[in-house]
């Protein structure tokens, strides 16, 4: 019901601009839906299956890179992973981090955990952060990304999740604790 209701908001709205107000030639809108057309086909054919990358992302090299906010990464992100918010991805910022344009990239996201809980809220489907994170980099020419392509559970010991315990596994734990103390009895 929201979801027809916003868009038909946003059509009047876009219908009612001026094109003044949206000439600003630092937003090229129609570039990125080029773009964004351009890379779904070549990111179709770079989603790989957790076992794949887990053993990517232990090559020599290759960067694991997640692009949630800074306070999401402290709070919890696989090992070895090093954090860019999307949010400060600039030509700069990304060669800084990355250095060649083919050096191999994995990225994930929190929709690529079923846990559904802090540090990984599961946003929207198709507003996921691999998708923005995926176009942006090969926008900005690094087309050597590989996207973790299945959902995983961060509790589970071969995911290699540094942070903050989840309150499901802080749960789960308390309750296994629980049922430890009453078998001694």
């Amino acid at each position: 019901m929201l979801r027809p209701l916003l868009t038909a908001m946003l059509i009047a709205t876009a219908a009612s601009a001026s094109p003044a107000q949206t000439a600003n030639p630092q937003i090229d809108y129609p570039g990125f839906q080029n773009l964004t057309r351009d890379v779904a086909a070549y990111r179709a054919k770079r989603l790989v299956r957790w076992e794949e990358f887990s053993k990517l992302a232990k090559r020599p090299g290759t960067l694991l890179l997640d692009a949630r906010s800074a306070d999401a990464f402290a709070a919890g992100h696989i090992q070895g992973a090093v954090n860019l918010p999307l949010t400060d991805f600039t030509a700069q910022s990304l060669a800084g981090v990355i250095g060649k344009r083919d050096r191999p990239i994995l990225i994930y996201c929190n929709n690529n955990f079923r846990n559904d809980e802090p540090p990984v809220i599961r946003k929207m489907a198709e507003l996921a952060l691999n998708i923005q994170t995926f176009i942006n980099l090969v926008g900005y020419g690094y087309p050597n990304v590989r996207e973790l392509g299945d959902v995983v559970d961060f509790d589970d010991p071969k995911v290699g999740w540094v942070g903050q315990p989840s309150p499901g596994r802080m749960a789960k734990q308390a309750r296994a604790a629980a049922s430890l103390e009453r078998s001694r009895r």
